[in-house]
C-alpha cells in the first residue's frame, strides 16, 4: 500500500512519461507501458497512462509504424487479421494483408470482410491525414460502400487509394461552406503478380462540427 505522497510522485512520473510519448518512437512507448517501474502502482494509474497514450496517437505525425500501432489499439480485429499500413503520403495510402488461416474463408482464399477492412482503411487514413492538417473539428463517417471481386485473394494483397488531392479539396470545401460534403473513394486490391482481385468504393461524409 503506497501513501499519498508516493501516489502523487507516481502520477507526476506518469504524466511525464505521457509527454515523452510525443517525442519518442512507437517502440519506446510500448516499453514504457510495460515498464516494471509501473507494475507496483495501482491498476487505475496504468489505465490513465494507457488512455493518454492512445488518445495522443491521432495527433502524431502519420507514419506506417504509428498507424499500425493505432490499428492494434483501436481496430484490433483489423490488426489480428494481418492488416498493415505500408505507406502513407498526402496523395496515397497503401495497406497490405496476407492470406492465412486466421483471415481465410471456406474456399481457400481471403474472407471478403478482411479485404473490406483493408480497403476501407486506405481511404479512411487519407481522410484522417488531411483532417489533421487542417487542425479543425471535423467529423468523418462512411455512409455506404460497394464492392466488386474479380479473383480469389491469396498470398499478399495490397490495397491502394490514390485520391488524396480530391480529399483535400472536399475538406477545404466543407470548411469554406460549413456544410456537410460527401466523396466516393476507391481502393484497388492487387495480388503479388499485380493482378486485381477486388475493387472497393466507400462514400465518406465530411462535416465541420459546430464549436457551440
Amino acid at each position: 500500500m503506497i501513501d499519498d505522497r508516493k501516489q502523487v510522485t507516481v502520477l507526476s512520473k506518469l504524466f511525464s512519461y505521457a509527454n515523452i510519448y510525443l517525442k519518442t518512437s512507437t517502440l519506446y512507448c510500448i516499453v514504457l507501458i510495460f515498464n516494471k517501474n509501473l507494475t507496483n502502482t495501482k491498476i487505475y494509474v496504468r489505465i490513465i497512462f494507457l488512455f493518454i497514450f492512445t488518445k495522443n496517437i491521432v495527433i502524431m505525425k502519420f507514419t506506417p509504424a504509428k498507424l499500425n500501432l493505432f490499428t492494434f489499439l483501436k481496430l484490433p480485429s483489423a490488426f489480428w487479421s494481418g492488416i498493415r499500413v505500408k505507406s502513407i503520403s498526402s496523395t496515397a495510402c497503401e495497406v497490405t494483408v496476407k492470406h492465412r488461416w486466421f483471415n481465410q474463408n471456406p474456399f481457400k482464399s481471403m474472407y471478403f470482410a478482411v479485404q473490406a477492412m483493408a480497403a476501407e482503411f486506405t481511404t479512411g487514413v487519407l481522410v484522417m491525414y488531411h483532417i489533421q492538417k487542417r487542425k479543425q473539428n471535423i467529423s468523418m463517417l462512411v455512409a455506404q460502400n460497394k464492392a466488386v471481386f474479380t479473383k480469389k485473394a491469396t498470398g499478399r494483397i495490397t490495397f491502394t487509394c490514390a485520391q488524396g488531392l480530391e480529399i483535400e479539396k472536399i475538406i477545404d470545401k466543407a470548411i469554406a461552406t460549413k456544410e456537410g460534403q460527401t466523396i466516393w473513394l476507391t481502393s484497388i486490391g492487387v495480388n503479388e503478380k499485380g493482378e486485381q482481385v477486388s475493387e472497393m468504393q466507400f462514400e465518406w461524409t465530411i462535416k465541420v462540427r459546430s464549436s457551440f
